[in-house]
C-alpha cells in the first residue's frame, strides 16, 4: 500500500495526461453514439417518406388504371349501340364493313385494346404494361370516333337507290320482328325476311342476329321470359 503511495506521489504528474486520454475517449464515444442516433432518425425519415411517396403512386396508378378502364368501357358501350341493334346498324352499316379502312382500323385497335386488358388490374401497376394498355387504348377511342363520324356522315349513301329500298324494307322488317304486339309468327317471318333483304348487302354482327333471334324464340315459348 505504502508502495503505491510512493508511486503515485513519485509520478503524480502522469495523473493529468491519462485523465485527458479517458475523457477524450469518453468524448468521442458520446459522439459515435449522437451521430449513430441521428443517422438511425434520418434513416426512419427516410424510409417513412419512401413509404408515403410509394403509396402516392400507387392510388395515383390506380386512379389512372381507373380511368382508362372506364374509357375503353365507354367505347366498347358505344360499339354495342351498333353490334346489338340491327336497326341502327342498317341506317349506318359502314361500322361493319371491314372493306373501309378506317373501319378496319377501329375493328383492329378494339382487338388491341381488349387483349391487353388484363383480369387483374393489378398487372397495370408496372409503368410499361400500362403504358402499353393506355395507348391501346387510346388508338381504339380514337379510331372509334373516326369511323362513327365517317359513318353517320355517309350513312346509306354508298349504296343504289334500289340498295337503299332493300336497306328500308330491312329495317321495317326488323322493328316487327322486335314488336311484342306482332304475334310470334308475325316477328318470325319479319326477321327472316329481313335477313333476306339484307344478305349481300351489310355485315349482320352474330350478336345482332343472336339478340333478336332470342327474343323471338323467347315469344314463341310460352312462360319464357323476353
Amino acid at each position: 500500500m505504502g508502495g503505491m503511495m510512493n508511486f503515485a506521489g513519485d509520478f503524480w504528474w502522469l495523473i493529468f495526461p491519462i485523465g485527458g486520454v479517458v475523457g477524450g475517449w469518453a468524448a468521442r464515444i458520446a459522439a459515435y453514439n449522437e451521430k449513430r442516433r441521428r443517422d438511425k432518425i434520418e434513416l426512419e425519415r427516410i424510409k417513412a417518406n419512401a413509404q408515403i411517396e410509394q403509396l402516392r403512386i400507387t392510388q395515383t396508378s390506380r386512379s389512372a388504371i381507373t380511368k382508362t378502364f372506364a374509357r375503353h368501357d365507354d367505347v366498347n358501350d358505344r360499339w354495342f349501340g351498333y353490334e346489338l341493334d340491327l336497326a341502327t346498324l342498317i341506317q349506318y352499316p359502314m361500322m361493319t364493313d371491314l372493306r373501309e379502312p378506317l373501319t378496319l382500323a377501329f375493328h383492329k385497335a378494339k382487338v388491341r385494346a381488349d387483349d391487353l386488358r388484363p383480369t387483374d388490374p393489378d398487372e397495370l401497376l408496372d409503368p410499361a404494361v400500362f403504358a402499353e394498355y393506355r395507348d391501346a387504348v387510346g388508338e381504339y377511342a380514337t379510331a372509334f370516333d373516326a369511323a362513327e363520324r365517317e359513318a353517320r356522315r355517309r350513312k346509306q349513301s354508298d349504296f343504289s337507290p334500289v340498295e337503299r329500298e332493300r336497306l328500308e324494307r330491312a329495317r321495317r322488317l326488323v322493328a316487327i320482328a322486335g314488336d311484342e304486339a306482332a304475334t310470334p309468327a308475325e316477328r318470325q317471318a319479319a326477321y327472316r325476311k329481313a335477313r333476306d333483304e339484307l344478305e349481300g348487302l351489310i355485315v349482320v354482327p352474330p350478336p345482332a342476329a343472336q339478340q333478336l333471334e332470342t327474343r323471338i324464340v323467347a315469344a314463341l315459348e310460352p312462360g319464357r321470359e323476353h
